[in-house]
């Protein structure tokens, strides 16, 4: 099963980025630098990029922002659900590229699009994400598409990660399961 790691938000901290990233690196096969509110983005995606390489992920995404992805040579980009209309664009830069859906509207568009991947979500309770899918839903989705889909959303747990295989998910991702401190 394909773990993919959300790194939300890097401060500058470059020991504890490479604290967290030596952690994640154990647990996860796939890593996404993710940062909404940050206002360097491109200075402090480098900064984490270049750390990142220093561990043994299979795959290393940058959220959104293409031309990013591209400049800093990591292997893909994580576009959102309003963003599925530049996969192909992603795709001409020879990204590896997931696409976030939420709907089954949006899961056969990203398929449909060229995307290599897709997280769909929420599966569980998580915060500001609105009602949860379920497994039941996930397993639908799983069942009308031939790309890999990512179950996405409250996923903390190894039972939370074993209901999303059973419904068919080839992998999970998450922001909270990869982190030290959630650990019960």
């Amino acid at each position: 099963m394909i773990a993919y790691a959300i790194y939300n938000g890097f401060d500058g901290n470059s020991n504890l980025l490479t604290h967290r990233l030596r952690y994640i690196s154990q647990k996860a096969d796939m890593l996404l630098y993710r940062d909404k509110y940050i206002r360097d983005y491109q200075k402090y995606a480098k900064i984490f990029v270049r750390e990142a390489k220093r561990f043994n992920f299979k795959k290393i995404l940058i959220h959104q922002d293409i031309d990013l992805a591209s400049f800093l040579n990591v292997d893909g980009v994580h576009l959102t659900s309003k963003q599925l209309q530049s996969i192909p664009t992603a795709k001409l830069f020879n990204l590896f590229t997931i696409a976030s859906t939420h709907t089954l509207t949006e899961v056969k568009d990203a398929e449909r699009l060229g995307a290599d991947m897709i997280t769909f979500s929420p599966i569980f309770d998580t915060p500001n994400k609105g009602e949860p899918k379920g497994v039941e839903v996930l397993r639908e989705i799983v069942s009308r598409v031939n790309i890999p889909v990512i179950a996405l959303g409250g996923i903390l747990t190894e039972d939370d990660i074993e209901k999303c295989r059973l419904a068919g998910a080839e992998g999970f991702a998450s922001i909270r399961y990869f982190n030290e401190a959630t650990l019960k």
